[in-house]
């Protein structure tokens, strides 16, 4: 499937799943599909004030994969997503991979991955965790796929986390329309 030259594919693993997430920042991202990332899995690293725990990155496995939703986004945006992401600040690197649709189409995307090497607690913070979660039954990702984001240990962290607020606040705003 073609793209206009003025966009771009960001495919996303982590808390970018959740629709209102991504439009915080990214109000031009519009779903593509979901899609698989062979080769990799959804690993945890690096303590984020953000979001009070671990944030999600990628790392090579050989026989592995990690589902996610294909973004389009307007490339004024690739800077917005970049500085999300910390590309500034050394935290993730813009990487390009392949990813596969349920139906077998491939997509080339812009996609991130930590700098860091990996930390011993790399657990994310609950409130981290659901958003994840929250954003993979929002696109129907595969039920074992969700199973598996249900397992992952947190650091059990549900409080304050400014992102969160915003999404509620987000939620009000559109609920009181």
């Amino acid at each position: 499937m073609s793209i206009s030259k003025n966009t771009f594919l960001y495919f996303a693993y982590g808390s970018n799943l959740l629709k209102e997430r991504i439009h915080i920042n990214n109000p031009s991202a519009k779903m593509k599909a979901v899609a698989r990332l062979s080769g990799y899995q959804l690993d945890f690293n690096y303590f984020s004030s953000r979001w009070n725990g671990a944030v999600a990155t990628i790392t090579k496995t050989p026989t592995d994969e990690v589902w996610g939703i294909v973004w389009e986004m307007d490339m004024k945006h690739r800077q917005t997503l970049d500085r999300q992401e910390g590309v500034h600040t050394s935290i993730y690197r813009p990487i390009t991979v392949e990813v596969e649709t349920r139906e077998g189409e491939t997509y080339v995307c812009r996609c991130y991955e930590l700098i860091r090497p990996l930390e011993e607690d790399r657990r994310p913070s609950r409130v981290y965790k659901e958003v994840i979660i929250k954003g993979a039954i929002q696109n129907s990702l595969p039920d074992h796929y969700i199973h598996r984001l249900e397992k992952i240990v947190d650091n059990a962290y549900d409080g304050v986390v400014e992102i969160r607020e915003q999404l509620i606040d987000q939620h009000k705003v559109r609920s009181a329309a």
